[in-house]
């Protein structure tokens, strides 16, 4: 009988995609990680799969092969820490992105640090509808025809599908604020301007 709670259920639901997921992003075959765990293959693949339970036997030496805690393998939140960890990554041509968003749905958020990329644009096109906000330094921005120097305080948004590409001014790098829609999705404001159409 299985006395175990519907939540207790959900979050050993979320282990073995989790650690297929993990051995994905480490590019590890299942037959290394049996050999270095001492886990057959096929208990391994049932794990990932969900067909076999996690148990604290099993999920030990992964922790150890995986380098991580083993609260990261199976989900569990953090207590009595109210600090959001953020993990920076670096960005397309050069510069640090820090995701804001934690989960997954039609907008995203980022923090990002725009190096200054050089005086040539080589716009881009992508699917997507973004939001930017310059926090500090000077952002320059190509979108189409315009070529804009924006500072701390201004915003732009804009179609992806349009030509695109934004730098760091004078050697300096720009940090801003991205809200981004991969589908197109646009933000949605409360309040306009008086006199703005709908």
């Amino acid at each position: 009988m299985n006395n175990q709670s519907p939540a207790l259920d959900a979050v050993l639901t979320q282990v073995g995609p989790r650690l297929r997921r993990l051995r994905a992003e480490r590019g590890i075959t299942l037959a290394a990680l049996a050999e270095t765990t001492g886990i057959s293959k096929s208990t391994l693949s049932r794990l990932e799969s969900g067909q076999r339970r996690p148990s604290l036997e099993l999920l030990l030496p992964l922790a150890t092969a995986y380098q991580v805690p083993l609260d990261e393998l199976v989900g569990a939140p953090e207590v009595g820490d109210p600090r959001v960890r953020l993990a920076p990554r670096k960005g397309p041509a050069g510069g640090t992105v820090v995701p804001l968003t934690r989960v997954p749905g039609p907008l995203q958020a980022f923090k990002m640090i725009v190096p200054d990329r050089g005086p040539e644009p080589d716009p881009r096109t992508h699917e997507g509808y973004d939001w930017l906000y310059v926090l500090g330094g000077r952002l320059r921005l190509v979108l189409g025809d315009h070529d804009l120097i924006m500072g701390p305080g201004e915003a732009a948004e804009f179609d992806t599908r349009v030509p695109h590409w934004f730098s760091g001014v004078d050697g300096q790098p720009a940090e801003i604020l991205s809200l981004f829609g991969r589908q197109g999705e646009r933000m949605h404001v409360r309040a306009r301007p008086r006199g703005a159409s709908r």
